[in-house]
């Protein structure tokens, strides 16, 4: 039997998944609404603190190989997404696929060495179609910045997105197509209903991606602190993201416009809001002036302190029950997992809405 109205569809968190959400469902014949506890226009979650890296090689050497096959997965979709939103909006998202580099100062070469191992067992075998080594030369080449390093490794394929100017974008475009957005509105998900303030509102499906805000619904569900500085200089110029790796502390630095540059990351078992430490500071500072002396003249223009909703095993939650979808724990991979999870979740919304009607 057809429905004379559209099937309604409430999501719950206003972070990177739930605007993804509501942009690709709003795309097919659905009534979204989108429930934010904050403002919209001004996140505050993880997702705005972000590098906005999408680095699944980078990855795998330290997570579990779902993280890497869903982010290949993300990588496929990116480009296109990003261009939709782009053709839908007028204004560039700043989607790269230049790949990354990873570097490593000369006493500390085995730690590339370790990486390529390490690699080569999670991928069984092979990596030469994904992992190019390179010599003096040859990183020259890529990254003309990195004049002091002799060795490096070139991840093809992985890719960044300026995360300050996708979600504004994703904004426009919800309001564009007519997306119900509720600000400042604190809810409670359930089978086919939200609760809040004013009351309980039904609909055909209800998606949580609440974050560390569906903390009672999903057990194990933990916050990890994550720091992360922007400088700005004018003296280097690196075109895709690098990552210094050390013995005791990892570095990125990922390229934005106007000469700032996103550095991190730290990772502490903390759900502390507090601003940014000494501590972190002075050693992001330190692996920064490693990786270019000319960095110690940059200015710091902004710090970011959040916490990443984390599972005990840190791989994504995702539960579906009748009237009810609750995905979270996307822990320091929101962008690399996002997508993928995303496509999956609309097949999960869609056979639930249709099996209602």
């Amino acid at each position: 039997m057809k429905c004379e109205t559209k099937p309604s569809i409430a999501i719950a968190g206003g972070g990177l998944m739930g605007r993804l959400l509501a942009w690709r469902l709003s795309l097919q014949d659905f009534d979204i609404s989108l429930y934010e506890a904050g403002d919209l226009s001004t996140p505050s979650g993880a997702c705005w603190a972000a590098a906005g890296m999408i680095s699944p090689l980078s990855e795998l050497v330290h997570s579990e190989r779902e993280i890497y096959v869903l982010g290949v997965q993300s990588l496929e979709l990116w480009p296109g997404w990003a261009e939709q939103l782009e053709a839908q909006s007028g204004r560039s998202v700043q989607f790269r696929s230049l790949g990354s580099v990873l570097v490593a100062h000369g006493q500390d070469k085995s730690e590339l060495l370790q990486f390529q191992r390490e690699l080569r067992g999670k991928l069984n075998g092979d990596i030469s179609a994904c992992v190019q080594p390179l010599g003096a030369d040859e990183l020259r080449q890529l990254e003309p910045a990195l004049e002091n390093f002799e060795q490096g490794l070139y991840l093809r394929g992985e890719g960044d997105i300026n995360n300050r100017r996708l979600l504004p974008i994703l904004l426009n475009v919800l309001r564009q197509q007519g997306v119900s957005l509720k600000e400042r509105t604190p809810v409670s998900c359930h089978g086919y209903q939200l609760e809040h303030a004013e009351g309980r509102a039904r609909f055909d499906c209800v998606i949580d991606c609440r974050g560390l805000g569906a903390r009672e619904q999903i057990q194990g569900l933990r916050g990890v602190r994550g720091e992360v500085l922007v400088v700005q200089t004018r003296e280097v110029a690196l075109q895709r993201p690098v990552r210094l790796l050390h013995p005791r502390y990892k570095l990125y630095a990922v390229p934005r416009g106007d000469g700032h540059t996103v550095i991190g990351a730290t990772e502490i078992e903390s759900e502390d809001m507090s601003p940014i430490s000494v501590r972190s500071t002075m050693e992001l500072s330190s692996a920064l002036y490693s990786l270019h002396p000319a960095f110690a003249e940059a200015r710091i223009v902004e710090t970011r302190v959040n916490c990443r909703p984390a599972t005990m095993d840190n791989l994504p939650y995702v539960h579906c029950e009748p009237g009810l979808v609750r995905v979270n724990g996307l822990h320091r991979h929101g962008y690399l997992l996002a997508p993928a999870l995303v496509a999956n979740i609309e097949k999960l919304v869609t056979e639930q809405v249709l099996q209602v009607a």
